[in-house]
């Protein structure tokens, strides 16, 4: 008798939360706002995803009434592997649990990843996946760059942070499906609920792996990042090279 054929490549499904309400976007759709060449933010942060030989099928959740728009959006700018566009939940957790939900039950990893960093570079993707299957759960990051100073309550500041060991998380996020699972359960169990996916992780007694990540990838929260990103989007086309310290991009 022979045994199950083992896996050599592992199967990784990429959920793009796009949720959220855009309260700080004047309420609109931040992920419909259009950036470079009429595309919208969330086609690009799709598209990097569609680019990554790597990822085998992409989730995207979005809210409940944008479901046909994001469908009309993946169709016109040939995003074929996304795999569903699913409604997102209340809070981000709810969210991202709706796209894992709706991912290929034979996957083994997640990459979760903001459906407004439309600016993720696929080199990060590639390292990122290959810290997560080596150490099960990896997240990208970069050194916080101003001095972090902890407010008192009369208002002046209390004390001030090491800030050699800070670093500002990003995503995307990649966790071994089995411990996200096991991590899910029991926050659901605990009734507790996490803003950020690495927190549900670490919660669950799971180490996450900071890979570099890249100063470029911003998140677009205020309408004064589209122009930021409009700045970096003309700056990658001109040819030029946006590298930094330590091998952070």
């Amino acid at each position: 008798m022979f045994g199950k054929k083992k896996k050599t490549v592992p199967f990784i499904s990429a959920v793009i939360a796009a949720a959220g309400e855009g309260r700080r976007m004047g309420g609109i759709d931040k992920q419909q706002v259009m950036l470079l060449d009429g595309m919208p933010v969330i086609a690009h942060s799709i598209r990097q995803f569609q680019e990554c030989p790597r990822i085998a099928e992409i989730i995207v959740v979005c809210q409940e009434e944008n479901v046909a728009d994001y469908y009309h959006i993946i169709r016109d700018f040939d995003l074929d592997k996304v795999a569903s566009v699913v409604a997102g939940g209340e809070e981000r957790q709810s969210s991202v649990f709706a796209g894992i939900s709706a991912c290929n039950p034979d996957a083994d990893f997640y990459a979760v990843h903001d459906g407004a960093r439309p600016l993720v570079l696929l080199e990060i993707i590639e390292s990122c996946i290959s810290e997560a299957i080596k150490h099960g759960a990896a997240a990208v990051g970069v050194p916080v760059k101003d001095t972090i100073k902890i407010e008192g309550k009369t208002g002046f500041i209390n004390s001030t942070v090491d800030r050699s060991t800070l670093r500002a998380i990003q995503t995307p996020q990649i966790f071994e499906a089995k411990a996200y699972h096991r991590a899910m359960s029991l926050a659901k169990s605990r009734g507790h609920t996490y803003t950020d996916d690495c927190q549900l992780m670490e919660h669950a007694g799971k180490d996450v792996f900071i890979a570099p990540g890249s100063y470029d990838n911003i998140k677009i929260t205020t309408p004064e990042d589209i122009a930021h990103a409009n700045a970096i989007l003309s700056y990658r086309m001109g040819g030029l090279g946006m590298f930094g310290q330590e091998g952070y991009i």
